[in-house]
């Protein structure tokens, strides 16, 4: 089953075979259509989930109907409102597949339960959190600091090859940017 995510997670710690069997056994598989909705505002959000195949995106509708794209997740990413898996709030964001996806599910209790016995799993997931952390406030500083095409350039690095994969205005919303000036940086950088 998905050695794709064992994998993942024996990069950060080690783990017997029997650890990883007892890991495996509470993931919850889920494949989703292209432009199907995983997460909708005001739903409880008790899973997080890795991504195997596929491609996400994670945004916010405003209240004047503007999208606001937080978030991409493709193969090896972990995507999920995570304000509201965390704190047990109603979600606040969208989450829809942007192709056909395949997804592992870790419902929270069952990750609860794995930390008691396998309290590894906390070390692994504080270090996933804790990047996530300073990834988003890398972002919102780069956000405010740097030109349009030093954020085009930084999605790059850390998108590498989904332009195949993203619709260009969904890139440019993520950016912040209109889709005219994501292609005008676009033909610059040709």
């Amino acid at each position: 089953m998905y050695p794709q995510i064992l994998q993942h997670i024996l990069k950060d710690i080690e783990l017997t075979p029997e650890e990883q069997d007892e890991f495996l056994s509470i993931l919850l598989e889920k494949q989703l259509e292209k432009k199907t909705l995983l997460i909708k505002p005001g739903e409880t959000v008790n899973v997080e989930y890795y991504v195997v195949s596929g491609c996400l995106k994670a945004y916010y509708l405003n209240e004047s109907g503007d999208k606001h794209i937080i978030q991409f997740a493709v193969e090896d990413w972990w995507i999920s409102d995570f304000e509201a898996f965390f704190n047990g709030q109603p979600a606040q964001l969208y989450v829809e597949a942007i192709e056909e996806s395949v997804l592992l599910g870790i419902h929270k209790d069952s990750l609860e339960t794995l930390y008691k016995r396998i309290p590894k799993f906390e070390r692994f997931f504080r270090l996933k959190t804790t990047g996530a952390f300073v990834a988003l406030r890398s972002r919102i500083l780069s956000s405010l600091q740097k030109t349009g095409k030093e954020r085009y350039l930084e999605f790059c690095e850390t998108y590498p090859k989904i332009e195949q994969r993203v619709p260009n205005y969904h890139i440019a919303n993520y950016l912040g940017l209109k889709p005219e000036s994501l292609s005008r940086i676009r033909k610059e950088l040709n």
